[in-house]
């Protein structure tokens, strides 16, 4: 499996419109086949803060999912709200494995 963790910083004035199109998203996106989980988080501490935790199933189903209708429907939404460009880190997940999920 693959784990992107996705960064993000929005605009104050834009972080509820972030929010709702951050999770029409994931709310779509869970339907793929190639996704196992799409987490969204918002940091405690600094509300204009989110990691996006997108785990799937192989090294082919990102690509997959960028060329979905809700993917670049929110990709066109949220750019505006940003502060800054997004960022993302990829991992190998180590546990638990492919076979228990």
């Amino acid at each position: 499996m693959l784990v992107v963790h996705v960064f993000v910083q929005v605009k104050p004035e834009g972080i509820e419109a972030f929010k709702q199109a951050t999770l029409a998203n994931a709310r779509e996106s869970i339907k793929e086949p190639g996704i196992v989980r799409f987490d969204v988080s918002q940091q405690e501490d600094n509300p204009t803060r989110f990691v996006l935790v997108e785990v799937y199933r192989n090294a082919e189903a990102p690509a997959a999912h960028k060329q979905t209708t809700h993917y670049l429907a929110w990709r066109d939404a949220v750019e505006p709200l940003m502060a800054i460009p997004r960022n993302s880190v990829k991992y190998h997940n180590i546990f638990p494995d492919d076979a228990n999920c």
